[in-house]
């Protein structure tokens, strides 16, 4: 990965499709640079099962990593993208959680969530790497509060692939070009 010529990525793909371990690499690829690893997700008290998978991101990443975790407080990860350096490199994992607690604060206006948050990633100064689910290639939930989630994250893809100079996604562990180059 010498000489990338993109400066903000968007990877998309399915539960367990590697699209963490893709973002990561893209990050590591970054000579000189310390990442951030901007957390997106809660720890739950009753499901330990979803701890273990956030522990196994975070025993994969290891030491070297900076981590600030945006959970609790969705509204933190637009203002931190706004005030990032140029020369920071940071990876945010994952935006589909990071709605979803979004819809816990603001269950309505997910298109205008999704277009604040690709303002914020136009105006990010540093190196980005986004992971997001792809929840386009599934069907249509057959509820209402799934369906608004997977609307709005769809939204939130959308309007995010726009503001990213490179977009990938990530089918079983092989990543296919979507948008730019990496």
């Amino acid at each position: 990965m010498d000489s990338p010529t993109w400066r903000r990525a968007l990877v998309l793909g399915g539960i367990r499709s590697g699209k963490s371990e893709l973002a990561e690499e893209l990050v590591l690829g970054r000579t000189g640079a310390m990442p951030l690893y901007v957390a997106t997700a809660r720890r739950l008290p009753d499901d330990p099962g979803w701890n273990a998978r956030l522990d196994a991101h975070r025993a994969r990443r290891g030491d070297g990593w900076s981590t600030v975790e945006v959970g609790e407080d969705p509204s933190a990860l637009p203002a931190l993208l706004r005030g990032a350096a140029p020369t920071d490199v940071l990876l945010v994992d994952d935006l589909g959680t990071w709605l979803g607690a979004v819809m816990d604060v603001t269950p309505d206006g997910l298109s205008s969530v999704a277009a604040e948050l690709s303002a914020a990633v136009r105006a990010c100064l540093a190196t980005l790497v986004l992971v997001s689910p792809e929840v386009g290639l599934s069907l249509v939930p057959a509820n209402e509060a799934a369906r608004r989630f997977a609307d709005g994250l769809g939204l939130t893809n959308r309007a995010v692939a726009a503001a990213c100079d490179a977009v990938v996604l990530v089918i079983a562990g092989n990543a296919v070009p979507v948008k730019g180059g990496l």
